[in-house]
């Protein structure tokens, strides 16, 4: 279960590892995706021509004094190999315009609208599993709720009695912060507001909660499940991950081979592979006429594609050198902060045959310009894991990134990519200095791009190591109940 689930709804990387990592576990075992019916999705799944139909009467489902209205939707037809994706449908906490609020502004009852979602996640869970052993798996603080009412509220419910827990955390960053009086608002014992389980610092943490009570805990690289354990990685919460030992695991994400495919991918000019990268010239040559820069071969392009943010690193990338160096063209392509766009805007009217910005995102925009891209800049202040490194290795941009998260796992510098080791602009400058030096050498460089794109980058091996932490989660659980 999961706040959000592409194609339908997404915000970041998150909705794009929960329907890939379902997807690909749904080859092998019966899985069930559970998501808002949010209004986006909603027209998202009107473009995509998706019928739905109830999947449940309306539930008796409360939070507090509150009794929205709700139920379970499913798609008419489901193809089979596919995961079984069940929407909730609650006007009252869904049909916004906004998914976790609006503009930079969350919603006041954040923790509220997706206690429905848990509830009614468990309502299909009961369903489904009818005492067998099931593993419930939540991603994020949002769905992380449930594991708190899986073991209070729904604690001697016998159809829920063999479900384990997993828990994701994609962003730590994201915990959603309470008042003690709002813990018995959404329906949490009292007894939780402890040490040991909500409190933090005088509130209640939901993440930590979540944290607490899971059976086990997987972050999305083995480097930031490291860097969770410590004071200036843990985001308040290091000693609550500490605290798990073992329980926590780092699995780091990967991207659709199939959907990621610059051989067979239709938004390209032509396609390409790593044997054969005429293509990618051709992708080169188009992505520069669509942006306006000069048509010049020769000159590397740098792409940095990213939601405009600090945790992205445009504050290093607007103090760095790279956006003013004679010799490189660089696009940008992403949405959020104005700041951050407005700076961008600037420098491209400043340096318009160098620098080119595009701030309406789309999966296609994207794939091009992977396509067209030489080099690929993930300046990223802390980063799970990330995908848009993983894309770019599978489309033949050699990604330039900060040493750390997930970044530091999936990049073997100087093989299929460069690392930097320090957030700072020297570094960031040598590392893109040194990418340079490999691009001017073409015999090298086309091997470094042919190494780059057969990097392993798939979900074979995370969905095998999921696979370890269910079994271990599900022996854990057994062992407690005996």
């Amino acid at each position: 279960m999961s706040a959000e689930c592409w194609p339908y709804v997404r915000t970041g990387g998150l909705g794009e590892a929960v329907a890939a990592l379902a997807a690909h576990q749904a080859a092998h075992a019966p899985v069930a995706v559970v998501v808002p019916l949010y209004r986006k999705a909603r027209q998202s799944l009107d473009a995509l021509g998706v019928e739905l139909v109830p999947a449940s009467d309306v539930l008796p489902l409360a939070v507090g004094s509150w009794r929205p209205e709700t139920q379970l939707y499913r798609p008419s037809a489901a193809l089979p190999g596919t995961p079984d994706l069940v929407f909730v449908r609650c006007d009252e906490a869904f049909d916004r315009a906004g998914i976790y609020g609006e503009g930079a502004v969350d919603f006041a009852d954040n923790a509220r609208r997706f206690a429905v979602l848990c509830h009614a996640a468990l309502h299909a869970l009961r369903g489904r599993a009818g005492g067998t052993p099931a593993i419930l798996h939540a991603h994020d603080w949002h769905a992380g709720l449930a594991l708190l009412y899986l073991r209070t509220t729904y604690a001697h419910d016998p159809a829920l009695r063999g479900v384990a827990s997993v828990l994701t955390v994609h962003n730590a960053a994201f915990q959603q912060h309470l008042s003690a009086e709002d813990v018995g608002a959404l329906d949490l014992p009292a007894e939780l507001y402890d040490w040991r389980c909500l409190e933090w610092y005088g509130r209640a943490n939901l993440l930590k909660g979540a944290l607490a009570v899971a059976d086990h805990v997987t972050t999305v690289s083995p480097t930031h499940a490291e860097e969770l354990c410590t004071s200036l990685g843990g985001f308040g919460l290091h000693d609550a991950f500490t605290a798990l030992g073992e329980r926590l695991v780092g699995i780091r994400n990967g991207i659709d081979l199939t959907c990621w495919d610059p051989r067979t991918d239709v938004e390209l000019p032509m396609r390409y592979g790593p044997d054969a990268l005429d293509g990618k010239r051709v992708c080169k040559a188009a992505l520069q006429k669509a942006m306006g820069l000069a048509i010049e071969p020769a000159v590397p392009l740098i792409a940095v594609c990213a939601r405009l943010d600090r945790q992205k690193g445009f504050d290093l990338l607007l103090s760095a050198g790279v956006l003013e160096r004679p010799d490189v063209q660089v696009v940008v392509l992403g949405e959020g902060e104005t700041r951050y766009a407005d700076a961008l805007h600037a420098r491209a009217d400043a340096a318009p045959d160098r620098v080119a910005v595009c701030t309406r995102f789309s999966d296609a925009a994207e794939r091009r310009l992977l396509a067209g891209a030489d080099l690929a800049l993930v300046p990223s202040v802390y980063e799970p894991c990330g995908l848009a490194q993983l894309r770019a290795q599978r489309y033949g941009a050699l990604p330039v990134a900060h040493r750390v998260g997930g970044l530091a796992d999936t990049i073997i510098d100087g093989v299929n990519g460069i690392l930097f080791a320090t957030h700072t602009r020297d570094a960031l400058d040598d590392g893109i200095a040194r990418a340079l030096n490999a691009y001017r050498v073409p015999s090298h460089w086309h091997t470094i791009v042919g190494t780059t794109m057969r990097a392993d980058v798939g979900w074979m091996a995370p969905a095998s190591e999921y696979a370890r932490v269910y079994r271990a989660a599900l022996a854990s659980r057994v062992a407690m109940s005996r």
